[in-house]
């Protein structure tokens, strides 16, 4: 193998570990990103409150840092100094005076002109060395000021008497203590330094909780307006608030209202003026009808003539969609039991069951009518039909389940296209239009829910209307 194979595979080497390397940091990117993704919140309100006060704790705690570091640290070494430059005044008087007064007049000197309580000890040893504190500041700095200053072997307790220092040195005939008040070599105020910090941080953080309030009130309006719109209720409260944004966003909601509405006026009345041209022309049609008298021909006729009225109300109410209606609160209860009762009159063994609040807000005569397509779809082929309803705190579910033949998986979606008939499915109706599962789910959509078809627990078809509430 010569040297230029052996670079080769160094380098190929090389690029391998080098291409791992970034796919672990990919990897370990793309898991960061969806731990952080899960544990941010998911609300506008939380967001926007999070981006106000992650920069307000971040402010805080560098001007913390920087305040208690560098302006406590500075101060309290200040002081230190300070105190630690009277003992050493002291030391030094204690070798100028006279061996037999002057510990008597050090003390005096000391308690009434320094504020220092002042004691010799007979024992020339020093304690070990007491513990350190967690927050050294203070032992650090009057350790360091002691060294510097007195230059002598010495021993300091800053934590064993709260409101003082103690602060032992040995001299060449004995051991100074002294006792010295904690404010005068550490700055004892932090606390208000910190509850200041607090108490703004709270007013800003309520501040910002009110503003964000009102600011995302006005969105959430327009969400349930959008909303109730979109489950055909009506919406006569709203009106633009907010933000120079949100109130283009609702401006531009309450016109694409108006449009939809007024398109739909206009589809209903020309709906209407059809409906009144085709039904008199049937209805001249039956009257000549019945001026020709009785015969077979005419009776063929006759049917003929109701099969278009048929289906004339049916194409209507399919291009209608019942979309005139208001809502209204209704219980569901009593509305199944009516089906069930219409059910049974025409000939057909069925049950119904409801669970939780029947109270729900819907348009009762086109639900009414969605509920009654299905019910008529199962009674035309099966024998036994089973309703059943269960409301939650956001959903109506209404099941229809039959011991039919069914329709197979791959065509449930099919039978809900406008006059669409199978051959062999459950639609299949000699005298009907096709359209009673497209106006159902049609009816069901417009409250904002929809239908679907599945396998029924009897053997048949189960069709659950799913609206919410």
């Amino acid at each position: 193998m010569t040297t230029l194979d052996v670079g080769l595979n160094a380098l190929r080497t090389g690029v391998s570990a080098l291409r791992s390397l970034v796919a672990r940091v990919n990897r370990f990117y793309d898991r960061a990103s969806v731990t952080l993704k899960g544990a941010m919140p998911k609300g506008l309100f939380a967001r926007a409150l999070l981006i106000i006060i992650a920069p307000m704790v971040l402010l805080q705690s560098v001007v913390a840092y920087m305040f208690m570091e560098r302006h406590y640290n500075l101060v309290t070494q200040r002081l230190s100094a300070g105190v630690v430059q009277d003992i050493a005044s002291l030391i030094e008087f204690y070798k100028l005076l006279p061996q037999d007064s002057n510990r008597v007049q050090l003390r005096q000197i000391a308690q009434e002109k320094l504020g220092l309580v002042v004691d010799f000890l007979s024992v020339n040893e020093l304690p070990p060395p007491a513990p350190k504190p967690f927050f050294s500041l203070l032992d650090q700095a009057l350790s360091e000021e002691v060294s510097k200053q007195i230059r002598r072997p010495f021993w300091v307790d800053t934590v064993g008497r709260s409101a003082l220092l103690e602060i032992r040195i040995r001299l060449d005939d004995a051991v100074m203590r002294v006792f010295a008040p904690r404010g005068a070599a550490y700055v004892s105020n932090s606390h208000i330094f910190l509850e200041w910090m607090v108490g703004t941080s709270l007013v800003l953080i309520t501040v910002a909780v009110l503003f964000l309030r009102n600011q995302i009130r006005p969105i959430l309006s327009l969400a349930d307006a959008a909303e109730s719109f979109g489950k055909g209720r009506e919406v006569p409260d709203f009106r633009p608030r907010g933000a120079r944004e949100v109130r283009r966003a609702a401006h531009a909601f309450i016109e694409m209202k108006r449009r939809i509405e007024r398109a739909i006026e206009q589809r209903t009345a020309m709906l209407a003026g059809v409906s009144h041209d085709l039904r008199t022309i049937l209805t001249r049609f039956k009257l000549e009808l019945a001026l020709i008298g009785e015969g077979p021909e005419v009776e063929a006729m006759k049917k003929d003539v109701d099969e278009m009225s048929r289906m004339l109300e049916a194409y209507l109410a399919f291009a209608r969609g019942d979309s005139g209606e208001h809502s209204a609160f209704t219980d569901m209860s009593e509305f199944l039991q009516e089906l069930k009762s219409d059910a049974e009159r025409n000939g057909h063994e069925s049950n119904v069951s409801f669970y939780g609040d029947p109270i729900v807000s819907v348009r009762p005569a086109a639900f009414k009518r969605c509920l009654g397509n299905l019910l008529s779809n199962a009674a035309r082929h099966a024998a036994s039909i089973s309703i059943t309803g269960h409301r939650d705190h956001r959903w109506l579910t209404v099941t229809v389940d039959d011991d039919g033949p069914g329709i197979p998986p791959q065509l449930r979606e099919e039978v809900f296209k406008p006059f669409l008939r199978l051959d062999d499915a459950r639609n299949q109706d000699e005298v009907g239009t096709g359209l009673g599962l497209a106006i159902a789910r049609d009816i069901a959509r417009s409250h904002g829910g929809d239908i679907l078809l599945s396998d029924s627990p009897m053997g048949g078809l189960r069709a659950t209307v799913r609206v919410p509430v």
